[in-house]
């Protein structure tokens, strides 16, 4: 594990925490799954050449069994029978434009099966910023379903400041990381007399002035790009030609930044619930919050038949709960702490999901009821996995075109209309990044010559399902093949849900050609 970053620069043992410890519920309409699992095309980048395989390492890092560790820290169960998490430490150059020297340690882990072939080349995950790469890959290898697992090892690195990466504190303010999730609610009135967004807008410039100072002067070395960078060291360390990458969520920015960075070295590439590119924060977070929207909807379409704590209308009474908080009557649970805890549980992954709803709706129950003991100890558990100090970097320096405070309170107002439940609290959100530096959007590739995977969900609560368009574009802007296989279920991302995506990863992953481009499957 790693040392974490500290203004006093102790030695500690540190293993991020997985995104929510329950499960949401998927959306099984009647629908036919357009292509047969691990069908293909036959098309590639170039249908006269066909791809060469995925490599294995030719030098290995120095991996340790961390599977009992892993999965109990998580909390995600004993996985399927067999299941092997190992852990290491990579060393990557800060910023190798830089003249200043040091390295950064990056955590990395590999998951694999008794039945994975031993000499077969692993895929290599990132998650951006939105999970622990180390955490998305745990809930893969712990799940039901191990398609892709028993066709080839995975390998997740995380990005700088998160996960088993060296942790990042800079944000050590008493108080102001809670402040910060709860977007200042209980914060003392401005003695200026603002509203909301001057409390937030507060809170940003002193959060990006304590990490600021003690980053610097690489402050600006913790977007996609650098992380991109980080992915090269791997394939450097490993001492293979070429990387196969699978990306979830923000992490596609990562992903292409990789393929435009070094498009001689990219095999295969997939882009599963991607994030927007070159988006604007609005329009992101929009996208996001139309995506938790849906997953809500879906959510309490199956609590209410399997007969929940909440009641026979689940959703308006989650949207009382949320509206019951921001009047102050949960303390010290707050509005936005509520939507954390229900985001964390709408993109976890499938277990036994009956008793996970079942028991996530006793949990919404009992606060409203005025026992919020259990729902604020799931904010914190959900707020470890995604909001640490490292994330609020990786998001500010990934993130662009912050709106300014008379922007952020127009879209609060409009948004409370659209998106009643998760509306107002996104757009106060927006203004968490605004004091940070500004730094340029991650490279997109001119040409690529890779076939792209792309798969998108219909109720992304991470990301929403909008991304899958502008990768799309940026991809076809680049010359390559392209298929989208769309998931119709719920949660975040497709390949830790879906038995079917899996198989479509796997067939893309052992062959590099794609399966018919438009195809779906059942949630």
């Amino acid at each position: 594990m790693t040392s974490p970053l500290r203004r006093t620069w102790p030695l500690a043992v540190v293993l991020a925490v997985c995104c929510a410890c329950s499960a949401g519920p998927s959306v099984r309409p009647d629908v036919a799954v357009a292509q047969r699992p691990g069908e293909t095309t036959g098309r590639t980048a170039d249908a006269e050449q066909e791809p060469p395989p995925l490599e294995a390492p030719r030098t290995d890092l120095d991996w340790s069994d961390c599977t009992r560790t892993t999965l109990d820290t998580l909390g995600l169960g004993p996985g399927p029978a067999g299941l092997i998490i190992e852990c290491a430490q990579l060393a990557a150059p800060i910023d190798e434009s830089s003249p200043i020297p040091g390295t950064f340690s990056l955590g990395v882990s590999r998951a694999r099966l008794p039945q994975t072939p031993a000499d077969a080349g692993p895929l290599v995950l990132t998650s951006g910023a939105d999970r622990a790469s180390t955490a998305t890959l745990a809930a893969l290898a712990a799940g039901p379903i191990t398609d892709l697992l028993a066709t080839r090892p995975v390998v997740a690195v995380d990005r700088r400041g998160i996960g088993t990466s060296t942790t990042i504190e800079c944000i050590d303010t008493p108080g102001l990381r809670r402040a910060m999730l709860d977007l200042g609610q209980f914060s003392p009135p401005d003695p200026d007399g603002g509203d909301a967004a001057d409390k937030v807008m507060a809170l940003s410039r002193d959060a990006t002035v304590g990490c600021t100072d003690f980053l610097q002067p690489q402050e600006l070395d913790f977007d996609a790009a650098h992380a991109a960078d980080d992915l090269e060291q791997l394939r450097k360390a490993w001492g293979v030609e070429r990387l196969g990458l699978l990306t979830t969520g923000n992490g596609a920015a990562v992903g292409l930044s990789y393929a435009a960075q070094h498009p001689d070295r990219l095999s295969r590439l997939v882009l599963d619930a991607p994030g927007s590119v070159r988006a604007d924060a609005v329009t992101a977070a929009e996208s996001r919050v139309a995506g938790q929207e849906a997953a809500l909807a879906a959510f309490a379409r199956q609590c209410a038949a399997l007969a929940c704590s909440l009641g026979p209308d689940p959703r308006t009474a989650v949207a009382d709960l949320v509206r019951r908080a921001s009047a102050g009557e949960l303390a010290p649970v707050s509005s936005n702490g509520v939507l954390t805890a229900l985001t964390g549980f709408l993109g976890a992954p499938r277990g036994d999901q009956q008793a996970r709803v079942r028991e996530f709706s006793e949990v919404l129950a009992a606060a409203g009821r005025g026992d919020v003991g259990p729902l604020d100890s799931l904010i914190g558990h959900t707020a470890a996995a995604t909001d640490s100090d490292g994330q609020f970097i990786a998001r500010c320096s990934d993130g662009h075109q912050w709106p300014t405070p008379g922007r952020a309170r127009e879209l609060r107002t409009a948004w409370a209309e659209q998106y009643p439940v998760f509306g107002p609290d996104a757009a106060l959100s927006l203004l968490l990044c605004t004091a940070w530096p500004t730094t340029p959007p991650p490279e997109l590739p001119a040409t690529l010559d890779v076939a792209v995977l792309t798969l998108s969900g219909a109720a992304d609560p991470v990301v929403g399902s909008a991304g899958a368009g502008s990768v799309t574009g940026a991809v076809a802007a680049a010359g390559a093949a392209n298929a989208t296989v769309a998931w119709l279920g719920s949660g975040h991302p497709v390949s830790t849900h879906s038995s079917c995506g899996q198989l479509a990863i796997a067939g893309y992953a052992g062959t590099g050609m794609l399966p018919p481009d438009g195809g779906a499957c059942p949630g």
